[in-house]
């Protein structure tokens, strides 16, 4: 090596590049200007000669191998020398051509840093990860991820041949964030981060940021570009963010994109693409408003169903690339169809690719196990006190948001991260600061989550799965409450499975477990859930739930169906349940579409499908969900009959609807039934219609009101009600000419009285007239009798015998 050159050789610095040991590889390698010359430095592991080619010039100069591991430098004439390429030649006698990344300066700025150490970048997602980029007329991929506590990080791929040496990354100032710029077509290339922590351990990591991961069992990072895509939604994402969806029909069909269905070549599942229409056509067909998606987020292991996610910014490869499910988003929501999507914050698995020990600290979990790992689930905790990991979570649910379009967020899991000694036992974990078992940091990440869903969301649903009573969990921030805008309701579904399974028998015993969810119904913002997870794990699927021979199961399931339909809140039912599966379901099989060849499972379908179009056709089941204003009870309190009877209301009376649940496995006829107002009320739908599998024991005539008071109410109905069955009546009042129509037969009908009565009077009168001229009669008899005795009796003695004598 010349003299020269080797005096500007910084041999420490040499060595850790070599040895892979540098956080700050750009302050040796690309160009540094030295007096009035250029000096190139690059690490090329293996290479037997790297030649320098100027671009301007064309010059070509031999680079001085300054380590036989592959370390070259070379001084170049001139300053500020940025357009070179080198040409690298290996022993075997391959060569290659390579830009040098080195030459590129940050492309994250200290601004970005500044956010997201504070938490507030919310979109992170857009300087961390893989993204391709043109920087300074080169076409390229930057990478970033943030491992403050690693040693080096290098970018390892199919690009560089896995090897973590070729690509150290710069640590950018003290954000823990290291970075780099790769030149090339890199798109589709498979890549992990290389990490070397402190005490020597080198390990490959899958990139937390990453928009594609590969198909288990592979575990790779892929570059993906999401950015191409012609989204054609623009009306509906309009519409959306002008609704109040506490006053719209949210009727939810959840699913599991594997089990829908499955394709006829081979194939484990379906593309996004194969699944859009067919899942459209159902929908739609069914009625219902919106579909939930069990997490889609890249996951390892099928049977946790997504649940245990690794890729939180990768759609699963399963089913096709981010490109089809974008094109799967597009579709449903051209369809007016909403897409909800399951999210997982509150616990991540322990697969040593992904987040677990990250830069072989916990970096993104708790250190102290009671702490930071759930017991039961095997799963490892969010450590919601660090900025940067709330970051991480907020960007990606507004990253689902933003950048596929998803109209909501259900939250899994949310009673987990509220309390600290969720699913363990005293000693196994540690209290907040005030000796309380409230996570405080799980609370405030919830609100800012939920505050920022709100204000980038443009109508974006946060729906929370949260399973206790605690307070305010729709509450609104202002008021301390947590934010979300639906909370499911566990109570309602643990109370009426319960009431259901029974015998019709014994229910009579357990009736409040019918009514006690109206208790509180209105103490939050509720969506009532009929999901996954009660069809699995040995509970039995919704028909295998309930009592009786098979038609009693499905009479049973008709009126569990419509009592919830009918019940204030949004509705959820999970697929397969719908057309009654009597298998519990599992992730490897498709739903039994043949079920619906059957007369039974085609009716109950038939009756899901007319109530879900009910329920969006009828004001009243949805538009005062969140008020009393909505709900009217006739009468809760018949046990003994098994029979419910309320009021579902909108802004005008004549959008009332009458329901009359029958519990009990007994038809009754001529059931009386109060009813709030005078008037019409016709049955529009009866869960023992024929076209519903059943007997045809409806109501087909318009029931005009009684006035005979029943249920505390001035009026009543008397109707027909099937065994198992729920009926619905809408209301009509009368019109003018009908209550003129009505007043005139009163009139006429209180005339024929007042005649009747006035013949009976005179009827009266005239027997009245005649009795007395029969005593008359008698009086004069006995004074005769007097008179030809010539002596006094008592008149009573003299009539008696009179009577007596003529035989009477």
């Amino acid at each position: 090596m010349k003299e020269k050159l080797y005096k500007l050789m910084n041999w420490p610095e040499i060595e850790a590049v070599i040895y892979s040991e540098e956080d700050n590889p750009h302050k040796l390698l690309g160009p540094h200007t030295v007096g009035s010359s250029t000096l190139l430095a690059t690490f090329q592991p293996g290479a037997s000669q790297v030649t320098a080619v100027i671009g301007e010039t064309g010059k070509e100069v031999k680079m001085e191998m300054a380590d036989e591991a592959g370390y070259f430098a070379a001084l170049i004439p001139g300053k500020g020398v940025t357009d070179y390429v080198y040409r690298v030649e290996y022993p075997e006698g391959k060569t290659e051509e390579i830009i040098d990344p080195y030459r590129f300066g940050p492309v994250i700025t200290k601004k970005d840093t500044d956010l997201f150490a504070a938490g507030t970048h919310y979109e992170a997602y857009k300087i961390l990860g893989a993204h391709s980029c043109c920087i300074d007329g080169v076409k390229g991929v930057h990478f970033a991820v943030w491992a403050p506590n690693a040693v080096r990080v290098s970018v390892a791929g199919d690009f560089n041949r896995w090897d973590g040496r070729v690509h150290q990354m710069r640590r950018l100032w003290d954000s823990g964030i290291f970075e780099i710029f790769i030149p090339g077509d890199l798109e589709g290339q498979n890549y992990k981060y290389e990490l070397k922590v402190k005490g020597g351990l080198t390990y490959l990591k899958a990139d937390p940021y990453a928009f594609a991961q590969q198909l288990r069992p592979e575990t790779a990072s892929v570059i993906s570009d999401i950015s191409g895509f012609s989204w054609e939604d623009e009306d509906w994402i309009d519409k959306r963010a002008k609704k109040d969806y506490s006053k719209e029909p949210v009727s939810v069909y959840e699913l599991y994109l594997g089990s829908f269905c499955k394709p006829e070549d081979g194939r484990t599942y379906c593309n996004y693409r194969e699944l859009a229409p067919r899942i459209i056509e159902y929908v739609k067909e069914m009625g219902y408003t919106h579909i939930e998606l069990m997490p889609i987020m890249e996951h390892p292991f099928d049977g946790s169903w997504g649940y245990q996610v690794i890729g939180y910014y990768a759609p699963t490869s399963r089913y096709g690339s981010p490109e089809d499910f974008m094109f799967f988003m597009n579709e449903m929501h051209k369809a007016g169809i909403g897409v909800i999507l399951d999210w997982v914050p509150a616990h991540f698995p322990r697969d040593t690719y992904g987040l677990s020990a990250f830069d072989g600290t916990c970096l993104y979990e708790h250190q102290d196990p009671r702490q930071g790992a759930h017991p039961h689930w095997g799963t490892l905790i969010y450590n919601y006190g660090r900025p940067q990991v709330r970051n991480y979570l907020i960007a990606n649910a507004l990253f689902w948001i933003e950048q596929y379009h998803a109209d909501g967020i259900r939250m899994d899991a949310v009673a987990s991260m509220l309390y600290l000694d969720y699913g363990k036992n005293d000693g196994e974990w540690v209290a907040n600061i005030y000796g309380g078992n409230q996570n405080l940091e799980a609370m405030e990440f919830l609100k800012h989550v939920n505050s920022m869903i709100h204000k980038r969301g443009k109508g974006a649903l946060s729906i929370a799965e949260e399973s206790t009573a605690w307070p305010k969990v729709t509450g609104s921030l202002d008021e301390d409450g947590l934010g979300f805008d639906m909370k499911w309701n566990m109570g309602w579904m643990n109370d009426f499975l319960s009431y259901i399974r029974q015998d019709p028998y014994f229910r009579s015993g357990c009736h409040n477990e019918l009514t006690f969810s109206m208790v509180y119904a209105y103490s939050e913002r509720f969506m009532l859930v009929l999901s996954h997870d009660e069809v699995v794990h040995g509970k039995a699927s919704m028909i295998g739930k309930m009592p009786g021979n098979r038609q009693e199961q499905f009479e049973n399931l008709k009126a569990s169906y419509g009592f919830m339909m009918c019940h204030p809140g949004k509705k959820l039912l999970f697929m397969g349940q719908d057309i009654g599966e009597y298998d519990e379901w599992n992730e490897d099989r498709s739903v039994e579409w043949e079920l619906l060849e059957n007369a039974d499972h085609k009716g109950l379908s038939e009756f899901v499908k007319a109530l879900n179009h009910l329920y969006c056709k009828q004001p009243a089941l949805y538009k005062k969900d969140t008020s009393w204003d909505g709900f009217e009870w006739i009468n809760c309190i018949n046990a003994n009959d098994c029979i419910l009877s309320f009021v579902r209301k909108a802004d005008k009376p004549e959008e009332m609807l009458l329901i009359v649940m029958n519990f009990a496995n007994v038809e009754r006829k001529n059931f009386q039934v109060g009813v709030p107002f005078n008037g019409k009320y016709k049955e529009i739908l009866n869960s023992d219609a024929k076209a519903f599998g059943g007997e045809g024991r409806v109501n087909p005539r318009v029931k005009t009101a009684l006035e005979e008071p029943f249920d505390g109410r001035e009026y009543s109905i008397k109707i027909t009600q099937a065994p198992l069955g729920i009926s619905i009546f809408s209301y009509q009042p009368y019109t003018k000419e009908e209550l003129k129509e009505i007043a005139k037969k009163k009139a006429e009908k209180e005339k024929k009285a007042r005649e009747a009565a006035r013949k009976k009077k005179g009827a009266k009168k005239a027997a009245a007239k005649t009795l007395k001229e029969e005593l008359a009669e008698k009086v004069f008899e006995v004074d005769e009798v007097i008179a030809e005795k010539g002596e006094v009796e008592k008149p009573v003695k003299v009539v008696k015998s009179r009577r007596k004598a003529d035989g009477q």
